[in-house]
């Protein structure tokens, strides 16, 4: 049985302290933003970011910019050859459902609605839908990045063989719906800092004695093993 997602959150912000949830205001620029940081820091991302809000006076003047203009503007980011036609694409579908660049249709529309409109744009996955819903918007959505869905693995709160698009569904179902944001960010701060890709450092973690990988147990195991041979 899984652990209680309460539990979890209580062990944590023991040891990070409880997350504030903070609006980032427009979901235009969270949706920017967030694809910028696709496979790259968020130092990365956010540098290419203030870039591009410093060349560019508006969003029109970005979906009018010549694609190897914004390569050039957001390469330090990271994948910018990827990146800045993805941009342009989103750019010209917002300008189409709203002209004006304001995304407040998403706070009105029924949740599932909003979340097919940014899943339907180029490049938009679960995640970078859901960041958009949860941080600009408010709305109940769980984004699962890297360190979310390693943290959610070891935990056996998923199973280790779905991918990260399944994990977004099994995880909302998971956690109560006005819990997702210190989930997530509780989660994000453990992989980052504790739960680490490599050489976890499980010594360290409040949730070891409950954890199926913890390779403490893992060590224990062996020992035993070995004396009993």
């Amino acid at each position: 049985m899984a652990l209680d997602p309460e539990l979890i959150m209580a062990a944590l912000s023991e040891l990070y302290g409880e997350p504030q949830p903070q609006p980032h205001g427009d979901p235009l620029a969270e949706l920017v933003l967030t694809v910028l940081s696709q496979n790259t820091s968020d130092r990365n991302s956010g540098r290419a970011f203030v870039q591009l809000m410093r060349r560019y006076e508006s969003w029109e003047a970005i979906a009018e910019a010549p694609v190897e203009e914004l390569v050039e503007t957001i390469q330090v980011g990271g994948l910018a050859p990827q990146k800045a036609p993805r941009i342009k694409k989103i750019l010209e579908a917002v300008r189409e459902r709203a002209p004006d660049w304001d995304l407040a249709f998403l706070s009105e529309d029924p949740l599932e609605d909003a979340r097919a409109w940014l899943r339907g744009l180029p490049g938009v996955g679960p995640k970078t839908a859901a960041c958009v819903l949860l941080f600009a918007l408010e709305r109940p959505a769980l984004p699962v990045d890297t360190h979310v869905e390693r943290v959610a693995k070891r935990l056996a709160l998923v199973p280790s063989t779905i991918s990260a698009e399944q994990a977004h569904d099994e995880l909302e179902a998971y956690v109560p719906p006005d819990r997702y944001y210190p989930f997530h960010m509780l989660l994000i701060k453990h992989g980052r800092r504790t739960c680490h890709a490599r050489s976890p450092r499980c010594e360290a973690c409040p949730l070891e004695r409950d954890c199926p990988s913890s390779v403490l147990k893992a060590g224990a195991a062996t020992d035993s093993g070995a004396a009993g041979d």
